[in-house]
């Protein structure tokens, strides 16, 4: 695959970037030792494929310290995004499906040449796209975690005290999002929110908002957590909590259940416990059923692999999935 390479020094490293042009580079700082790095090499290789464009570039942190020092990886796996030579983003840890929205949001309108291909067009429905993210959307400086300027600092901080749920997009790492979202909204500065797609305003109409009372009619309230689990699970008509996920589980008794599920034929999806203590504590006592794998039909909890065995020997196991 041309576009995933294999940094072994800091020159090689360098010449990645130049040859990169304003095209996106991906920079995967892993460790051999790491067993979460082998779950995000196949990542990478799937993400290659679909973005012919990108340049992927993995990188053995302790074999190249010198890069790795001048960007600080403390851990591994870190991912760090270039455009121009120029850091604009990083993601710590073997996070998948962040990945994958980073990639996807970094790379969009990007052609052979490098530079963005994007018409006005494209560029308001891509931005239609980002102010329907989600039902509270905020643009910023920085993220969440990490504002980078004091306003942002500051309308963070009142929507998490008023409860708020709300996603976020860093507008410094993308010149032509921060520069549209302005003329596509007419509104000259940052930060912005949205409610339902629809510009709420910056923070001295969020400041009054919250002053007023009207905040948390204005933003879709936090959702409970029974709401989010009932959600989950009826996200697919089987679901399965387990350790792990489909392609890896991380437990004897979860690689048990999705083998027999995979003796099925019958379509379902999983939710790896171990990346949301929320929902594994949660469940638990929603179900009130101690222990995982948990396997649910329709938003109803079947149990774990000794009733899904149980099942199978008595040949109920297909019917019981497909809610007959």
């Amino acid at each position: 695959m041309a576009n995933l390479v294999e940094a072994t020094t800091q020159q090689q490293f360098e010449d990645f970037l130049a040859k990169a042009g304003k095209c996106l580079t991906v920079v995967y700082f892993q460790a051999a030792w790491a067993p979460q790095c082998g779950q995000m090499n196949e990542v990478m290789a799937e993400l290659a494929k679909e973005h012919a464009h990108t340049t992927f570039v993995k990188l053995e942190a302790e074999a190249v310290p010198e890069v790795s020092e001048k960007y600080e990886i403390s851990s591994v796996p870190t991912f760090l995004f270039f455009k121009g030579g120029e850091k604009v983003d990083s993601l710590d840890g073997a996070h998948a499906p962040e990945l994958t929205k980073k990639v996807q949001r970094l790379a969009v309108s990007e052609g052979p040449g490098g530079a963005s291909e994007g018409s006005g067009a494209d560029l308001n429905q891509r931005l239609k796209k980002l102010l329907n993210a989600a039902p509270c959307m905020l643009f910023m400086k920085g993220s969440p975690q990490e504002p980078r300027c004091g306003f942002s600092r500051q309308i963070v901080a009142l929507l998490k005290e008023h409860k708020i749920q709300f996603s976020s997009f860093d507008i410094l790492s993308d010149e032509e999002v921060r520069q549209g979202l302005k003329t596509y909204s007419n509104w000259p500065t940052y930060p912005q929110l949205y409610a339902n797609g629809e510009l709420v305003g910056g923070l001295d109409i969020v400041k009054e908002l919250a002053e007023s009372g009207e905040l948390e009619n204005t933003c879709p309230k936090a959702v409970t957590l029974e709401h989010r689990l009932k959600t989950i699970i009826n996200q697919s008509t089987v679901m399965l909590f387990m350790k792990g996920k489909k392609e890896a589980a991380r437990c004897g008794f979860s690689r048990q259940l999705l083998e027999l599920l995979n003796g099925t034929g019958v379509d379902y999806d999983t939710f790896d416990i171990l990346q949301d203590e929320e929902v594994r504590q949660g469940l638990k006592t929603y179900s009130n059923w101690p222990t995982y794998p948990q396997l649910y039909v329709k938003g109803e909890l079947i149990g774990g692999l000794d009733i899904v065995k149980e099942l199978k020997e008595s040949g109920e196991l297909v019917s019981v999935l497909k809610g007959e």
